[in-house]
């Protein structure tokens, strides 16, 4: 493995780019079955006195199902040399096609859970907390427009755990 574990408190890095415009993979479940997503939505911060980050999930992905039974879950991201591996994993399903395979990407397990050997940083995290947004709860009438199917996600806090960079 070319990555070194490293503090994640010594991580420098612009979060709003590294989310919103390079994107990550969310990937759950280990060797015997695993999925993974695009996602450019989320955050990281602290809360509860943990480093955590939060992840959103709309309950049709396929990924969904292997965060709902896994405690654990990696938020791999990647140079821009791999735009195309993440374009594939958010355009297409795990349930019909082994996206790692047809993105070119190698999974790599590692404390029980399943990253991607050409990521430039990992992060290892457990769930802590998760809750389904309610439409009833927008205060603002405009974030409605993002739900056309009325497909609402589900949010998670996760600890962050381990971190890993090459």
């Amino acid at each position: 493995m070319d990555f070194r574990e490293i503090n994640i408190a010594d991580l420098s890095f612009k979060p709003f780019e590294l989310i919103s415009k390079d994107w990550m993979l969310i990937t759950s479940g280990d060797a015997q079955g695993f999925n993974t997503m695009t996602a450019s939505w989320g955050g990281l911060g602290v809360l509860w006195h943990k480093n955590v980050a939060t992840v959103y999930i709309r309950p049709q992905r396929y990924t969904y199902e292997f965060v709902e039974k896994n405690d654990l879950l990696t938020l791999s991201f990647f140079g821009e040399e791999h735009r195309s591996a993440l374009t594939l994993c958010g355009s297409k399903s795990g349930r019909d096609c082994d996206k790692a395979k047809e993105a070119g990407l190698t999974p790599l397990f590692v404390d029980g859970t399943t990253a991607f050997a050409e990521a430039n940083l990992v992060l290892v995290c457990k769930k802590l907390y998760f809750d389904d947004l309610e439409p009833k709860q927008f205060l603002d009438p405009e974030i409605e427009k993002n739900y056309a199917a009325k497909d609402y996600h589900r949010m998670y806090i996760l600890e962050i755990v381990k971190a890993y960079q090459k």
